[in-house]
């Protein structure tokens, strides 16, 4: 595949500067964003803060390892709700929010309204951890990029800094989206910091640095000069849900007897959250589950 076979496709690349005191990590996520719009018929306020959300979350979840999962989790009391995402280091990511059609007054209200007043969590599926581990920050913003570097300041306490765009047309649709997170290693001087920091700060949005047809190579070494940053990896991201018909059977073999009775007189329409995926679960179906339960029962 050729580089401008790459520019079309979403694909994240993590690198480290020579000095090994940043690691820098650069993403487009434009399908992605483009195919959770479609199918959570997303609002224009949740395309933008869905969009970010889902390209922060696959930037976090870039460090960790094989299968591992990363969620995050936003609710507030503005009109949006709950927003959740979630991803993995494989590229797969997927997410939903509580109100899909949420607006708000752009007369009277800004981005960070659409969540408003909230909490942040973050919690990670890692090897050989017996539990989940979780870190929550209050929403100090509700625009999601400051939201999720308070976050790794108080929670996590390394110095970063992070850019999530989302760029619309003037009919609403998505036309680009990625982000950039800088993370200082150990020791990493604060002088230094500071000089990525003020890159970050005058770049331009992701999102109109892919529009002009800038690689996220490109991005990924403007943001870490004047030093050197060395690739570590690349690999291709798109939004991916796990769920199958399958999964929600094992779920309905859950439920209790009196549950599954209650609607076994007809078939059942499941939807998956993360996807809106609709599953038809037959009246044969849900009756056979049934008898199942009962013959464990005797």
């Amino acid at each position: 595949m050729n580089k401008e076979d790459f520019l079309i496709k979403d694909r994240i690349i993590k690198g480290i500067t020579n000095d090994g005191h940043f690691r820098i990590s650069v993403i487009k996520t434009t399908e992605v964003v483009q195919l959770a719009a479609q199918k959570h018929e997303l609002s224009l306020l949740n395309k933008v803060v869905l969009g970010r959300a889902l390209t922060g979350t696959m930037l976090l979840a870039s460090s960790l390892k094989g299968e591992e999962r990363l969620r995050l989790r936003m609710e507030g009391k503005g009109p949006i709700g709950v927003l959740v995402t979630e991803a993995n280091s494989v590229g797969e990511i997927r997410g939903f929010v509580q109100n899909p059609d949420a607006a708000i007054d752009p007369k009277t209200q800004d981005i960070g309204d659409g969540l408003g007043l909230g909490l942040l969590t973050v919690t990670k599926t890692l090897y050989n951890e017996a539990d989940q581990i979780s870190g929550t920050v209050e929403l100090t913003d509700g625009t999601v990029s400051p939201d999720i570097a308070y976050y790794l300041a108080q929670s996590e306490q390394i110095p970063s800094a992070i850019h999530l765009d989302v760029k619309l047309d003037d009919s609403g649709d998505v036309t680009s989206a990625g982000g950039v997170l800088i993370q200082a290693l150990p020791d990493a001087p604060e002088n230094k910091i500071l000089t990525l920091q003020e890159n970050l700060r005058q770049m331009k949005p992701a999102g109109e640095r892919f529009l002009q047809g800038d690689y996220i190579d490109t991005i990924m070494h403007d943001i870490g000069r004047p030093y050197t940053v060395k690739e570590l990896s690349r690999g291709p991201v798109h939004f991916f849900c796990r769920c199958t018909k399958d999964r929600f059977l094992s779920a309905l073999q859950m439920l209790g007897k009196d549950d599954l009775e209650s609607i076994s007189d007809e078939g059942q329409e499941l939807v998956c959250q993360f996807c809106n995926e609709k599953y038809h679960i037959s009246q044969q179906e849900i009756k056979g589950i049934l008898r199942e339960k009962q013959i464990q029962m005797n």
